[in-house]
């Protein structure tokens, strides 16, 4: 029978890929390859390194990630040795922009701002950020795009110079891949360079990967008060991270923006299909059935005589308690020893709680303004008419 390895932190791996032989589920920052001499395909995410020391002499001939990044796969390697391999492109891509909607309205809520009032700068403007831009939209910001490589294949005259964004933006997120090399390299992007060139205090958002942004030139941007709050997902040296950085950061989170249910679960899915392709087998096993209800199934919320993004934070805050998160992740402090914390980190991805996504919840809010029900609608939220008066409110 053919011999599958799936990485942990999979929704419905085994269900899914049982349809095309014997599966082994392993935690993935120790897959090694003694685990894969006898294994042909290979189903992993991002905290396994898959590389020539992984796959040579084994008879994998199938890698798939179940994630929208690759820097963890040595790609010119994987495709020299004929290997096949694929990713899952915008699996978490709502995910991901519905944790930012969140991070922004804590943000507002913290220190009195209205988003309507400010600019927010998205650098990389794909399958991520383009849904960013959507939710940015709906919150009531100004956006501002930047993506050079988008901007030189379409010529769209929307897309702006990063420059643009260091003058006039309140807030910049980052929506990038990770690359070392070319004209559009990413790696370290947000440098001292970067931040001197911010000409006013802005917030900072990394939600994309970690080394996008220079660890110690953050921290000394922090200091020197070019930039004022920060909102950290991703870090340098995962599942390490900076004590430090940290502190200074209004949210942190330990790489879990994208880990809504339906996030992995589509990553799953993705990377089933093509396996399902590439051994030429019709696909037997379907997510639909399978899914769970939501924790928050149902909100009812008062509208009446409230400004717009207060009913949007409580929506939005209800299904999806981001300082929950965070508070978790600040827990890890408590631990002195740096390998422990670094294997807390992995746990807390691992065994993270169930996170549906806002279309997984029925919301009716009394007294809305049409205005008001067309962006929750943006944000995803799949809107009930007003039920009877003796039904409990939010």
């Amino acid at each position: 029978m053919r011999s599958i390895v799936c990485a942990t932190n999979m929704p419905f791996a085994e269900e899914a890929f049982s349809t095309l032989g014997q599966v082994r589920i392993l935690e993935g920052r120790r897959i090694r390859r003694e685990d894969l001499l006898d294994t042909e395909i290979l189903a992993v995410r991002s905290t396994t390194r898959v590389d020539r020391a992984l796959l040579e002499g084994t008879p994998v001939r199938f890698v798939g990630t179940a994630t929208i990044g690759t820097d963890h796969l040595d790609i010119p390697w994987l495709e020299k040795a004929g290997l096949y391999w694929c990713y899952a492109p915008g699996c978490n891509a709502n995910s991901v922009s519905e944790y930012i909607t969140a991070a922004l309205l804590v943000l507002a809520r913290r220190h009195g701002w209205v988003l309507e009032q400010m600019t927010l700068g998205v650098v990389g403007v794909g399958r991520v950020g383009s849904r960013v831009v959507e939710k940015a939209r709906a919150l009531g910001l100004r956006v501002l795009l930047n993506d050079p490589p988008r901007q030189r294949a379409t010529g769209d005259p929307a897309f702006v110079p990063l420059r643009r964004l260091q003058e006039e933006a309140d807030l910049i997120t980052f929506h990038v891949p990770l690359t070392k090399e070319g004209p559009d390299a990413t790696w370290h992007m947000a440098d001292e360079s970067f931040f001197q060139g911010l000409t006013r205090p802005v917030v900072l958002l990394n939600a994309a990967r970690g080394p996008v942004v220079a660890t110690e030139a953050l921290k000394q941007a922090i200091r020197k008060g070019r930039i004022r709050h920060v909102v950290l997902d991703t870090w340098e040296g995962e599942p390490n991270f900076d004590l430090e950085l940290m502190a200074a950061a209004d949210l942190a989170t330990p790489h879990i923006a994208g880990h809504s249910f339906e996030g992995k679960v589509m990553g799953t899915v993705m990377v089933y299909q093509e396996a399902c392709r590439f051994l030429g087998i019709p696909p037997a096993w379907r997510h639909e059935p399978h899914m769970p209800p939501s924790p928050v199934p149902r909100l009812v919320i008062e509208a009446g005589g409230r400004r717009d993004e207060e009913v949007l934070a409580d929506a939005v805050l209800a299904v999806y308690d981001i300082e929950a998160d965070d508070r978790r992740f600040r827990s890890l402090t408590e631990e002195s020893d740096p390998a422990r914390r670094a294997a807390l980190f992995d746990r807390q991805r691992n065994e993270y709680p169930m996170r549906r996504e806002f279309p997984a919840t029925v919301l009716e809010v009394r007294h809305a303004s049409p205005r008001l029900l067309e962006k929750l609608a943006a944000l995803g939220f799949r809107l009930e008419a007003e039920a009877p008066l003796s039904q409990t409110v939010f």
